[in-house]
């Protein structure tokens, strides 16, 4: 069995790469060619995937199993950028398909659920948040009606480090949050205290995608969406697990805690703090604003997702992440909160 792995130096990609290698050591098992847009050393193979022809070494003949992780996960991509980042490439790796490779397409659980009508960004995303969301919908309906062969696509909510011990590849998304809190720059959390918020530890990804692609390919579009259900925490239960965690760290290097933020509902931030702040608050702080605004809609769902792989104790696994990146960034997570200073903008 010969498996492409694209995006192999990625969150996700990385431990799909950690995981597929170790499972695959012996020589008689599947062979694994990942790929990557900036690779260190002779592997994984470089391919800046859409910007260049695919390398000759990718396309002697059709894979048995195409896993795509690769994936511009920006939420505040146009809708140009989004199709250039995500859809153009889809299509640049499904064109090293044939009629019986197995496609692992990884997506996003964001294209399913409810969304608030606060969120949603009208004709330009067709009623999806983001050029993110609107791009991996656009890529699930490419991969399911244009691919000839079997196809299984894996939807993970916000992706967290590994449930054991936090560890991740690159902190980004959801990890904005942990410095905003101790900077002070998330002077208020915005959303509903009991809103759910989703998440996973990377390595469950992980195991997810791994097993669709050494597993039997499905004789139908499959979809496994990855999250703890009703067992989500809840948006308050995820900030007072990051601010507890944080003031854990604190303490042991003798550093004062960092007081919780206090919530506010979209309602009441749209309409009367965001025009605040936008008057008077710095460029910077604004920039925070805006980003933390965007975050918020992900961790104040009024519904959790049906999964077909539970997530168990998100608190765990947000702790363990929480506490990894304050390991990791010692000089953030002992910093000291500045109040939010303002400015006459006028």
């Amino acid at each position: 069995m010969r498996i492409l792995l694209t995006g192999a130096t990625g969150v996700v990609g990385a431990e799909v790469a950690s995981l597929l290698a170790a499972g695959t050591a012996d020589r008689s098992g599947p062979q694994i060619v990942p790929t990557a847009r900036r690779p260190t050393g002779n592997s994984p193979v470089r391919w800046d995937i859409g910007a260049e022809p695919a390398p000759d070494a990718l396309t002697a003949r059709p894979w048995d199993v195409i896993v795509h992780t690769a994936a511009s996960t920006r939420w505040t991509m146009t809708r140009d950028e989004a199709t250039d980042a995500n859809i153009r490439t889809l299509r640049e790796v499904l064109a090293l398909a044939g009629p019986d490779t197995h496609v692992v397409h990884v997506s996003t659980a964001y294209v399913g659920g409810v969304r608030a009508p606060e969120d949603l960004r009208g004709a330009e995303f067709e009623g999806y948040r983001n050029g993110y969301e609107w791009s991996k919908a656009v890529c699930e309906d490419i991969v399911t009606t244009e691919h000839r062969g079997p196809v299984t696509i894996v939807r993970p909510p916000l992706v967290m480090g590994r449930r054991e011990d936090g560890r991740i590849a690159r902190f980004s998304g959801p990890y904005s949050l942990f410095p905003a809190l101790v900077s002070g720059l998330a002077a208020v959390v915005v959303g509903d205290p009991d809103g759910y918020a989703e998440i996973s530890p990377v390595d469950e990804v992980a195991e997810a995608i791994a097993a669709a692609a050494l597993g039997p390919a499905p004789s139908a579009p499959r979809t496994e969406v990855i999250a703890a259900g009703q067992d989500s925490l809840r948006l308050d239960a995820l900030v007072d697990i990051t601010c507890d965690t944080l003031n854990a760290f604190r303490a042991e290097h003798g550093v004062e805690p960092i007081a919780k933020p206090p919530t506010v509902s979209t309602e009441s931030w749209n309409r009367f703090f965001l025009p605040l702040a936008e008057q008077w608050l710095s460029p910077v702080q604004q920039q925070a604003v805006k980003l933390l605004a965007m975050f918020q809609s992900y961790t104040s769902m009024s519904e959790p997702f049906p999964p077909t792989r539970r997530v168990a104790d998100p608190g765990g696994v947000m702790a363990a992440s929480v506490r990894h990146w304050a390991q990791s960034k010692p000089r953030q997570a002992l910093g000291r909160p500045t109040p939010w200073t303002l400015i006459n903008a006028e």
